[in-house]
């Protein structure tokens, strides 16, 4: 690898054929080179970009110009490749540096010419898929097979390595898929299986001309829950590459997760509208929000439950559960923007979780403090505000660096208002708070008498925080667990059996329904509708 890379900086023909690999991922796929631009180490980069670069270049030629020259600029377009690997050189500057890579990394040629048939045929003949596991052949071949490629780059470890790697590929380009839904039907090319719409009683023309909405919706359903197993197969795969390649993998997942999270929220109108290109880091762009029917609650509050019992399922070590619950997390804040909600609290680390293990704290600090900082940017480009609610005396200096940069970073944004919960135990705020009341009253400052809820509200944590109008438990559990006591008053509970790391934006939606369609009676005697958390009553203590 050393000799490689050694020839790689003195050949200036070399290097020029990697810059144009680099250049061609940036130019027409910008979220792809930037993931790998900012999440690849160094030595690595050059050559996942000539890998991606050729990829691109293929996909070009199998795309682009007159539909009746495709077949034969695609045919030799194959064979000048095939003859490259042969000769070990390319005069071409894309193919020159694949080759190189290809042969200094010894990378298995029949995933090229599985990737190289694939293209062929689909370049040839309207996409026919009976059935979803022949669009899987076809996603493997598409993206699978060459990302295989690249994984083998990546310190792969473990014999389903490699072919995890490919699952998560496919789910990545079934997210294209449906980015490019709508473009790909008004040219008559349907890629999702003929066999679901037969049982529903459509045809493809149905898609484009708009059957029933109920109809439509159950359909993109049935396609969800293809997309879905996917993801499930995939979600170990950031886990099975070595450590400083695990961010990379975990942005291609969150990407193709936040995909999925989009389509569950359009369901049929994706057919006709498609869906905006979300970046390789799962980082949408801003996008208004889209509040289920009913009354949307101000202030939902979560318990982040079951993250290690989610790794155990699986057979990983508990740390990998903790960086699945990142992304449950980062899917989450899209989720609550996506669905109108304007308050959003989560329970990061309570303070009984300091009797776990001191190995399992530190991975839990390491994994909270990169998933901050990694993230700063995106949520305050978002409008999201970030504040810390719990004791600021006690925790890792790296983690409460990393929070205390997002607060001051995201202060005066409006959006959506993000209370991060960490060393945070309910009884011990309002002790906390009942401590700064009786200071007061000894100085003079407040007669016990005239002490209210308001003069106990001030001394919390996070004195402007609003009451709690939902809150949503995960891992089947159902208890509050000491969580924002004060604020739980007349918050409405959602319990969900699903561990952490597999909540998403359907499931949310589900408890935004259960809360809009509930009586809240707020101590009356009268059922009134759900509010949406800026109407609440006062406090009453």
């Amino acid at each position: 690898m050393h000799d490689r890379e050694r020839e790689f900086r003195v050949a200036p023909e070399l290097r020029e054929a990697y810059e144009a690999c680099e250049a061609e991922v940036r130019r027409h796929v910008g979220r792809l080179g930037a993931a790998i631009g900012v999440l690849l180490p160094e030595a690595v980069r050059p050559f996942v970009y000539a890998i991606a670069g050729w990829v691109v270049c293929t996909d070009r030629i199998a795309d682009e110009g007159p539909p009746g020259d495709r077949v034969e600029r695609f045919a030799r377009w194959r064979a000048d490749t095939m003859a490259d690997l042969r000769r070990g050189h390319s005069a071409h500057p894309v193919r020159r540096a694949f080759v190189d890579t290809m042969r200094g990394r010894d990378l298995d040629r029949a995933l090229v010419e599985e990737h190289l048939e694939t293209i062929a045929a689909d370049c040839a003949a309207v996409p026919d898929f009976e059935s979803f596991a022949d669009l899987r052949r076809y996603l493997r071949g598409c993206a699978g097979a060459t990302a295989e490629l690249w994984a083998a780059l990546v310190e792969p470890r473990g014999p389903e390595a490699l072919r995890l790697v490919s699952v998560l590929a496919e789910a990545c380009q079934l997210a294209d898929l449906f980015e490019d839904l709508p473009a790909d039907l008004a040219a008559g090319r349907c890629y999702l299986p003929k066999g679901d719409l037969r049982r529903l009683g459509l045809d493809a023309g149905d898609l484009r001309r708009g059957a029933p909405r109920e109809t439509l919706d159950a359909f993109v359903d049935v396609q969800l829950a293809h997309w879905r197993a996917l993801l499930d197969e995939a979600a170990p795969v950031p886990g099975m590459v070595g450590g400083e390649y695990q961010p990379f993998v975990h942005s291609l997942l969150l990407g193709a997760q936040t995909h999925y999270d989009e389509v569950t929220l359009l369901r049929s109108e994706v057919l006709t509208a498609g869906i905006e290109p979300v970046r390789l880091d799962g980082r949408p762009d801003r996008r208004p929000a889209r509040p289920v029917p009913g009354a949307v609650p101000g202030h939902v509050a979560v318990i982040m439950d079951g993250n290690r019992r989610w790794a155990q399922a699986r057979g990983l070590p508990t740390p990998q559960g903790h960086r699945a619950g990142e992304r449950a997390t980062l899917r989450l804040v899209n989720a609550v923007l996506r669905l109108g909600i304007r308050h959003l609290s989560v329970y990061a680390f309570s303070t009984e979780n300091w009797e776990r293990s001191q190995d399992e704290l530190t991975a839990l600090f390491e994994a909270l403090a990169d998933g901050i900082a990694r993230n700063a940017r995106w949520l305050h480009s978002l409008g999201v505000q970030v504040r810390w609610c719990g004791r600021r005396d006690r925790i890792d200096t790296s983690l409460a660096s990393s929070i205390a940069l997002v607060e001051s970073m995201t202060c005066n944004n409006d959006v959506l208002m993000l209370t991060v919960c960490v060393d945070y135990g309910g009884r011990e705020e309002l002790a906390a708070a009942a401590r700064a009341l009786a200071a007061e009253a000894v100085s003079g400052a407040i007669r016990p008498e005239d002490i209210g809820p308001a003069d106990l509200a001030r001394h919390l944590y996070v004195p402007e925080l609003p009451d709690v109008d939902l809150l949503v438990r995960t891992s089947g559990e159902q208890r509050i667990s000491n969580f924002l006591p004060w604020h739980l008053a007349y918050a409405e509970l959602f319990f969900d059996p699903v561990p952490w790391p597999d909540y998403d934006l359907a499931r949310l939606r589900d408890a935004v329904t259960a809360y809009a369609a509930r009586g809240r009676r707020f101590g009356g005697d009268g059922a009134l509708p759900a509010q949406t958390g800026h109407d609440q009553p006062a406090r009453t203590g």
